[in-house]
């Protein structure tokens, strides 16, 4: 609905990554940087870890679309808990070998002859492991033996990992992967953006989705949309996201720190936070107890419970006005397109 009322080709805060939407922060232009320099080398490890929503994806997908397939064979793996021996097995499938009813020791055999027929056209093989964290220990000793296999004095395959942070915790902490750790030769961590980094990141998703100004971004939204997502860009992206819906309902030209706000309540509303127990602390025998009257607190605290209910009815009555609002108002666009037989596919499906 938004990219419509807006004029926007795309949409440019989507969740999924997106290499097209790549942009160069402080901490992915280091990435990218650790990436070269481990490339260059030839072998050994490269580890990329970052927080969930930190663009570690989308840096994978930036990474590909610049490698050059004449000079570097590619096998990208998604690791969900692969077991050791399904690990190989992926591997021999990306080097072009069946890996159907061989034992590990034929595997391996396999996967060193794929490897060995990929030097011989003139490439190196670079493996891309995401969500490593997930490896179990067994599948990582796999992948530190594969990475022993040279052709004339020179490793055949280089392997990038890319985990949560508890990777690197366990990389660095287990006394197992002694050895693969001395084989890393490049390592960072993705930072959040810094709040002066999110005007140029927004304006930047907006202009690859064809954006013509509309609508516009006001100063104070940037500090705003930073406190809501702590510099996370996946974070960023949804809070985006959710200010062009509203807006677009509110017919609203410019997104200020005052409709991220509104935004952010709106979320609040539909993810309540958790009501923390009551504690009730037992008084000690030799404590001596100083409160009014019971003839005065009780009037006291039904006075306070009445304010405490009328403050809260008024908040829910705004609330509600303010969705009735917004319906009526999604109901006009609905009438809209509809009049001018412009209804989407997915609702005439849904009709």
């Amino acid at each position: 609905m938004y990219d419509a009322f807006f004029g926007l080709s795309d949409r440019p805060f989507q969740l999924t990554p997106d290499p097209r939407f790549w942009f160069d922060t402080a901490t992915h232009r280091k990435a990218m940087a650790y990436l070269g320099y481990g490339l260059a080398q030839g072998e050994g490890f490269i580890v990329i870890t970052g927080d969930i929503g930190a663009g570690k994806t989308t840096l994978v997908g930036h990474l590909m679309e610049r490698i050059d397939p004449a000079s570097l064979n590619a096998i990208r793996i998604v690791s969900t808990a692969v077991r050791a021996e399904d690990l190989l097995r992926i591997v021999a499938d990306g080097l072009g070998v069946a890996p159907e009813g061989k034992s590990k020791a034929e595997l391996l055999l396999a996967i060193e002859r794929g490897l060995h027929a990929v030097a011989r056209s003139g490439r190196r093989t670079l493996l891309v492991v995401d969500e490593a964290q997930a490896l179990p220990v067994s599948a990582l000793e796999e992948l530190r033996m594969l990475s022993n296999f040279q052709a004339g004095g020179h490793a055949m395959l280089q392997i990038f990992l890319l985990g949560q942070p508890e990777f690197r915790e366990r990389l660095n902490g287990s006394e197992r992967l002694e050895q693969l750790r001395q084989r890393v030769i490049a390592i960072h961590h993705l930072d959040p953006m810094g709040a002066d980094e999110i005007a140029a990141y927004v304006a930047h998703r907006l202009q690859v989705a064809g954006w013509q100004g509309r609508p516009v971004i006001a100063d104070d939204a940037c500090a705003a949309i930073h406190a809501a997502s702590d510099g996370v860009p996946r974070r960023v992206n949804q809070v985006m996201t959710r200010a062009l819906l509203h807006a677009s309902v509110m017919q609203a030209d410019t997104i200020d720190a005052a409709l991220v706000a509104a935004v952010m309540a709106d979320q609040g509303v539909e993810l309540p936070a958790p009501v923390a127990p009551s504690v009730v602390v037992e008084p000690e025998e030799d404590a001596v107890a100083i409160a009014p009257p019971v003839e005065e607190a009780a009037p006291r605290a039904a006075r306070h419970d009445e304010h405490a209910l009328d403050a809260r009815v008024a908040t829910l009555e705004a609330r509600i006005a303010e969705q009735d609002e917004a319906l009526r108002r999604v109901l006009t666009l609905l009438m809209d397109w509809v009049e001018k037989d412009a209804v989407p596919e997915a609702l005439r499906g849904a009709a």
